[in-house]
């Protein structure tokens, strides 16, 4: 009878369905942005991070400088901005989510590339040998990134030259062939990191 038992549990065990979600399989663990967040805030955009958007059929990633983090509308919020010629924009406007992520040093060249090499001319990541990844809500990020923040969008407005109060931002779009900004202000829904 026990060895009946311990049959019928090892078999139970091999055909129950995996409570590991993608994420951890990928090596990450999940953490909560307001109590584990250990980068400074003011710093990590300028350190450079990696945005994406997309679904399973179409996704585009670039490097971003330009970001906040903190608290809006009782939420845990991140912005970022995209200018209005980056491939990139179309895959914001169109989504419900966005991912942002973090590179190891060592893997610099990855935040290199995906700010200078534009996704309309190939699949940067397939370039890179990046391996694209799916949270529960659809959204892709790389296997290979040491930091994954998931948010949902809330807000997304392109900025408006009426609103420029200074010529700090005047100045910034005088000769900027990019275009104007849009901002995103993302709710956070989900964090990993290795």
């Amino acid at each position: 009878m026990k060895k009946f038992l311990i049959t019928a549990l090892l078999a139970a065990m091999m055909i129950a369905p995996s409570t590991m979600s993608a994420q951890e399989e990928n090596g990450f663990k999940k953490f909560s942005v307001e109590e584990a967040f250990e980068d400074n805030g003011f710093q990590w955009f300028r350190d450079a991070q990696l945005l994406c958007a997309g679904n399973r059929q179409q996704a585009n990633a670039m490097t971003i400088g330009w970001g906040g983090i903190g608290t809006l509308w009782r939420r845990t919020a991140l912005t970022v901005y995209v200018a209005e010629q980056r491939y990139t924009k179309q895959f914001m406007d169109s989504a419900e989510y966005f991912t942002v992520m973090s590179f190891d040093m060592k893997d610099s060249n990855v935040l290199h590339y995906m700010g200078t090499k534009s996704g309309r001319d190939g699949d940067k990541a397939q370039a890179l040998g990046l391996h694209t990844a799916y949270t529960a809500n659809g959204t892709p990020y790389y296997t290979e990134a040491t930091m994954v923040i998931e948010c949902k969008i809330m807000y997304a407005a392109p900025f408006d030259p009426q609103g420029f109060k200074s010529d700090v931002p005047k100045n910034m779009y005088t000769n900027f062939p990019a275009g104007i900004h849009s901002m995103y202000i993302g709710e956070v829904v989900n964090a990993w990191k290795k």
